[in-house]
């Protein structure tokens, strides 16, 4: 899982409904990626910020394009961007990265990398210690996930 910190991202997003002119490591919104995608230039890297509410199967002909896509937990008990990640990696296939930002807390880390996200912005004050021991605390699951469908469990002698 990688950390990001919001002074260090390379990413930025773009002033006004329309971005002026295409720039690399641009973070779009929907609106503004539906008004663009036609102009947009293969060779630079663009990224979509999605609401919790926006439907990812949508995009499923732009993902091939998109380099990032930053899925929203407005609140901690929101788990909806959860269910947007799993769809993006096990159906759709999304090779990028998948960050998620907003309301994220330490103990939801497990859940994250399960679902698919490999990089996220945790909320101020959480501490990234703590959230990247979270991640090693449990390894077996009863459920597949989407980096190993079927579950695999220990064999006892």
């Amino acid at each position: 899982m990688q950390f990001i910190q919001a002074s260090q991202d390379r990413w930025h997003r773009p002033e006004g409904d329309v971005p002026a002119q295409p720039k690399a490591y641009a973070l779009l919104t929907l609106t503004q990626w539906q008004a663009v995608r036609g102009t947009w230039p293969s060779d630079l890297p663009v990224g979509l910020a999605l609401a919790n509410t926006d439907e990812v199967e949508d995009l499923t002909a732009d993902l091939p394009r998109l380099a990032l896509i930053v899925l929203h937990f407005p609140k901690w008990t929101d788990g909806r961007a959860y269910s947007q990640a799993r769809v993006l990696r096990a159906r759709l296939r999304f090779a990028g990265e998948l960050r998620a930002t907003g309301d994220v807390l330490v103990d939801m880390l497990p859940l994250l990398s399960r679902t698919g996200f490999d990089a996220v912005q945790l909320r101020a004050g959480e501490n990234e210690a703590s959230a990247r021991h979270a991640l090693t605390l449990v390894t077996d699951h009863y459920q597949g996930d989407v980096h190993q469908p079927r579950p695999q469990f220990a064999r006892v002698a």
